[in-house]
């Protein structure tokens, strides 16, 4: 039902966003449109990469996740930065970080928890994910932010760039330990759980041309949804800071979030965290460095330094996921804290 909505919404989105766009439509009516769009062809992006997945084996598939599982976030980011809005894209990073830690976790912990008393997950994972999102979200991030305090602008850009590249090898590293070197350890539990042979949903001619389409058609949309920002936060007295956090954030990453709550309703909360948490960790270690790493060759550079708020909401996010799923188990009432926390940084962020 939901893939023939995205359907219907696809054909009918991507030809009103191109002639919207020549005929000069009003900002807000292009917003929407651009917006229901984007999280349509997200939707066959995913389908596309989890057949290529299905197709060549689970350590290609992982790595294919790990490319496109953030691309049109990535594509909106990359053009927003090209159009000087640091602000917007760092915000966007920032929202990723709080929506798949709080919003899709809490969604799929609380949904999940209403059919199912109590679900259990991979905890051995869970403990490797919160090394990794202390190192990345609490040190990586917050260094920068420290040390620009003494810092030229020259000076904090170089630091940002080293760090972005130590991000970006670690995340391949963790990938291969994941993958590779140590992946009976943390697949084991999936491995046993789900023996049935799955068939996929395209063949790989199929996915490759569909992912190709989908990924230009988004490209093209991005570039102008860019554009109606400013407009649309005029309209609604919307700060930078909102618009990035809260809109991008949701509109880059809505396959997802529907992927991990689906899951979590089937009781397959392995593949639930993972998205939730991979995701975060695919945000904060190889999406952000690699913006920072683009940003070089545009007018605009991106230095790794995020506001205060947007520090302090990321690590109250990383530290209440890492004490609600360190015990590789969870329910409802853990779902509502975390779309409880979600609810009161949406506000916070809304009236600053």
């Amino acid at each position: 039902m939901a893939n023939k909505i995205f359907m219907i919404i696809t054909f009918i989105g991507v030809p009103l966003s191109v002639i919207g766009s020549f005929m000069h439509w009003p900002s807000i009516l292009l917003f929407a449109i651009y917006c229901l769009t984007i999280i349509a062809l997200s939707s066959f992006m995913g389908r596309a990469t989890e057949s290529l997945a299905i197709v060549a084996g689970p350590r290609i598939g992982g790595l294919l996740n790990a490319t496109f599982g953030n691309a049109v976030e990535l594509i909106i980011s990359v053009f927003a930065l090209r159009a000087g809005l640091v602000g917007v894209v760092l915000a966007s990073l920032t929202g990723s970080v709080l929506g798949n830690l709080l919003l899709v976790a809490g969604l799929s912990f609380f949904i999940g928890g209403l059919k199912f008393k109590r679900q259990r997950f991979n905890v051995y994972d869970a403990r490797h994910n919160s090394g990794l999102l202390v190192f990345a979200v609490i040190l990586a991030f917050v260094i920068p932010e420290v040390f620009s305090m003494t810092m030229n602008k020259n000076e904090t850009l170089t630091l940002s760039v080293g760090i972005s590249i130590i991000l970006i090898i670690l995340y391949l590293a963790a990938l291969l330990f994941k993958l590779v070197t140590h992946r009976g350890v943390y697949q084991h539990m999936n491995e046993t759980e789900h023996h049935e042979e799955e068939t996929p949903e395209w063949s790989k001619g199929v996915a490759i041309g569909v992912l190709a389409v989908a990924t230009i058609c988004v490209a093209y949309i991005s570039e102008h949804l860019v554009h109606t920002f400013e407009t649309v936060a005029e309209q609604f007295g919307w700060s930078e800071l909102f618009i990035g956090i809260i809109i991008v954030a949701i509109v880059g990453n809505a396959a997802e979030h529907a992927s991990a709550v689906l899951m979590a309703v089937k009781n397959k909360m392995d593949i639930a965290v993972e998205i939730a948490i991979g995701s975060t960790l695919q945000v904060a270690m190889f999406v952000a460095p690699l913006l920072v790493l683009i940003s070089l060759f545009l007018p605009n550079s991106m230095p790794l330094v995020f506001t205060l708020p947007e520090l302090i909401a990321m690590i109250t996010a990383v530290l209440l996921t890492i004490a609600l799923s360190n015990d590789g188990e969870t329910n409802w009432f853990e779902g509502a804290t975390l779309l409880a926390a979600y609810v009161i940084m949406g506000i916070g962020f809304y009236l600053l």
